[in-house]
């Protein structure tokens, strides 16, 4: 097992201002190596309960549709916004560090199209409203996954 030479737990970066986890470190989401651990790890419970894993997906686009690389202050409010839509048991991070935020959501069974198109208008809401400077729209997908036998 690897330890981190840093006062940062492993697989944690600091997000200035987020405070998305009730029980977990405020201030923090999982870095793109944590996430997609913690992610491979809720897709074999998958497998082993008959669940799915929804996989939140939030990119960030410019004026002229490109995607944004997310500074540390756009960031921080953008997994705010994240964080606010989602339950406690779920987790927020990067997907790909810098540009795609992301949220896993455990569910008991795949939920239906217009279920998943309800969390993703929740999220775009919440995006919204926080009216982040530099996004001109964001894209989300929700995504559901079951994990592989």
């Amino acid at each position: 097992m690897s330890h981190s030479t840093s006062n940062q737990p492993l697989g944690l970066d600091p997000v200035p201002g987020h405070t998305a986890f009730a029980s977990g470190v405020a201030g923090q989401v999982y870095n793109e190596a944590g996430f997609r651990h913690f992610l491979h790890i809720e897709l074999r419970r998958a497998v082993r309960s008959g669940h799915c894993v929804l996989l939140v997906l939030v990119v960030g686009r410019a004026a002229s549709g490109r995607r944004l690389k997310l500074t540390p202050l756009v960031a921080s409010r953008v997994f705010a916004a994240l964080g606010a839509t989602v339950r406690e048991v779920d987790f927020v991070g990067w997907f790909k560090d810098g540009s795609v935020a992301a949220a896993v959501l455990v569910q008991r069974a795949t939920p239906p199209a217009e279920i998943r198109q309800q969390i993703a208008r929740r999220v775009s809401r919440t995006m919204n409203r926080e009216r982040i400077p530099g996004i001109r729209t964001t894209r989300i997908r929700v995504v559901p996954l079951r994990g592989k036998h």
